[in-house]
Parts: C-alpha cells; structure tokens; sequence
C-alpha cells in the first residue's frame, strides 16, 4: 500500500517531494502506532474504522515526543489525506473521525533590513571554496530576495530558462505557475554564474548544479546561509526562506497591492498573503515605540 500511497502524492495530488516524504513518514508512524495501541498487525481495511479516540491517543503519544502544536497540526493533516486515501481504496466513503488539531500560535514572519539580506548573500559568495560557487551562491540568494522564489523554486529552475529577461516563469507548489519580474541585478548574477559554471548548462538540466555537477542539494544552500549568519552575526531567524518573507514585506512596505503580492508570492489563497499586512503593523508600531516621545 505505501507504494501506492507515494505513487497517489507524486503523481495524482502532484505533492512536492517534501511533502511525499513527510506524509509518508507519517502514515507508517500512524500504522506503527496503532499496532502497539491495539496490540497486534494493521490491515489496509482497519484503517477505515480508526475511531477518534485512536487519533486523540495518536497525536497526543506524538505531542509526548516532543512534537510542537504546529508540528502536530501537519502531522494530523497528513493523517487525514492518508486515511482518506485508505478509504477510497476499499471502496468505502470517507467518514474521517473529527479531531481538533493543536491550537498553533499565529507568528509572523521576520524580514531582514534590505542592506542585511544584500550583506548574507555577498557574504556567503566570498566564503566560498571555489569563485564559481560563490557566483551560483549569490544568484541563488539574489533570486530568494530580489524575486521571491522559495528555495525549491529556484532550485527547479534549468538551463531552458536562459537567457533570461524581464520576466521569469516559475513552478511552484502544486505545479502552479506564476510569472515573477527579474531585476538587472538579479539577472547580472545568474548570467555570471553561468559563464563561470565549468559545468555545462544544458536545456534539460538543473541551472544550479553542485560541485560535482549534479543538481544543487538545498541543504548546502541553507548551511552557506547559516555560516555567513553566524559571521555577520546576524539573528538566526534569517534563514533561505525568510529572504522570501523579506522580500514581500519590502513590497508590500514601498505600497505594493496585495492581490499582486499574492501573484508574485504564489499563494493560492490570499490570506497566505494577508499576514504581511500584520507584519509590516509591527514594523510600523516598533518604529513608533522606538521614535515617537510619549509611546
């Protein structure tokens, strides 16, 4: 069944391979469970008749490991997708127990100062083993913060993209495509990068490539920018993705539109987007606390 089950995610709900994976995990830590829970093997047809008490003890067995409210919160909605899945498969109609997820609390996201993000990226550049690397290291950063992109995003990007102009068309989630604007900068650094890359860059092939040619692993992206953090010493809360939530609260802080933002981000719904209204309300009211004489 757990081949079907990745087989469905990949190809019929067209998950990322992130999500594949995390469901996955879940869905043998669900089974693993509920054989220690009732004492004995899981059938496909067992899964239909979990009750709610069963993934009450589930997720509170999960909350007891260590897990985080919203942590626990995705681990229950990937029980659901799986359960929903099992049932369809025997022909049964999908009747899910109702379980309230964790309470999460809402955080907001945490931009970097413009001259921060732009200070990250030529850092982790210079540190760089080789100049080649570098180059690619601050195109992939550039695009983060100048364009939006997720790391994933830029990471799917290939040699069919070049030459690149104003404009450049992304997949994101779910196979949606958006189309995001590229800035001179920008695309001086990844046509750079390009003339330095002793790697072929062909039509069909990762742009980014690592040091032995291969596609870029995103975890070297995240350890460059985590090094050129702890040089800097800036705060740890600046990671890859959080040049995204940058680059959105700038926009949205020079008076961008919220319906474009959500175009440019890539949200499917808009109030993914709408929680960079609240923070640029932060940035605001901690501008006020810091200036203003009776705050």
């Amino acid at each position: 069944m757990a081949a079907h089950w990745v087989s469905f995610l990949q190809h019929d709900r067209r998950r990322s391979g992130h999500t594949v994976r995390a469901y996955v995990a879940t869905a043998h830590r669900l089974i693993d469970f509920l054989e220690r829970h009732r004492g004995g093997p899981i059938e496909p047809g067992d899964l239909v008749e979990i009750t709610a008490p069963d993934l009450r003890a589930f997720v509170a067995q999960r909350r007891t490991d260590g897990l985080g409210a919203a942590s626990a919160a995705r681990e229950l909605s990937g029980v659901r997708a799986f359960l929903k899945y099992a049932a369809e498969r025997s022909g049964e109609t999908p009747s899910l127990p109702r379980v309230r997820a964790p309470r999460r609390p809402r955080t907001l996201p945490r931009p970097a100062a413009p001259a921060d993000a732009v200070s990250l990226a030529e850092d982790a550049a210079e540190a760089a083993s080789q100049p080649w690397i570098g180059a690619r290291d601050l195109a992939v950063l550039l695009l983060l913060y100048g364009a939006g992109l997720r790391v994933a995003e830029a990471l799917s990007l290939t040699g069919r993209d070049l030459p690149l102009g104003a404009t450049l068309r992304v997949t994101g989630k779910r196979s949606k495509t958006r189309i995001v604007p590229v800035m001179p900068v920008v695309r001086e650094a990844i046509e750079d990068y390009v003339r330095q890359c002793p790697w072929p860059v062909a039509s069909d092939a990762p742009l980014f490539v690592g040091a032995r040619g291969g596609p870029l692993n995103p975890d070297l992206v995240r350890r460059s920018v985590a090094a050129a953090r702890r040089r800097l010493g800036l705060p740890e809360s600046l990671t890859p993705h959080a040049l995204r939530h940058s680059f959105a609260t700038h926009l949205l802080a020079r008076g961008a539109d919220l319906r474009a933002l959500q175009e440019l981000l890539g949200h499917a719904s808009l109030s993914s987007t709408q929680i960079y209204t609240a923070v640029d309300a932060a940035r605001l009211l901690d501008v006020y606390r810091h200036a203003h004489p009776r705050a």
